[in-house]
């Protein structure tokens, strides 16, 4: 004679949905952002949108540019310079030449570290 499996006795917590009706995944979309902008700003869909792409647009280019962008609670976006190293390919173990380049660094708010 064979076991039966013991039932389940807590309960399967179900991610509440989010009003489009997707399940929360922990993050914040850009549709997501468009419409809570939208809402609290009481703006169309369409000029929600287009405020959001200009202000992305905006730190895109500064940052290209290689200035630092300052945002008042939340952080600071910045660019910093890598050096030249020297790596290794995992799947064969030799030694490969990384170049120096630039990548984007990114400095919470005190105010949203605190919130946290």
């Amino acid at each position: 004679m064979t076991k039966k499996p013991a039932k389940r006795t807590t309960p399967v917590a179900v991610p509440e949905p989010t009003p489009e009706g997707s399940v929360d995944s922990g993050k914040l979309t850009k549709a997501q952002l468009i419409e809570q902008v939208g809402t609290q700003a009481s703006l169309t869909k369409a000029q929600t949108t287009s405020v959001v792409n200009a202000m992305l647009e905006a730190v895109v280019a500064a940052l290209t540019q290689g200035q630092t962008v300052s945002l008042p609670e939340l952080g600071t976006f910045s660019v910093t310079a890598t050096a030249a190293r020297t790596g290794r390919n995992p799947s064969t173990g030799e030694p490969i030449d990384i170049p120096a380049g630039k990548k984007v660094a990114f400095k919470v708010a005190k105010t949203l570290k605190s919130s946290l």
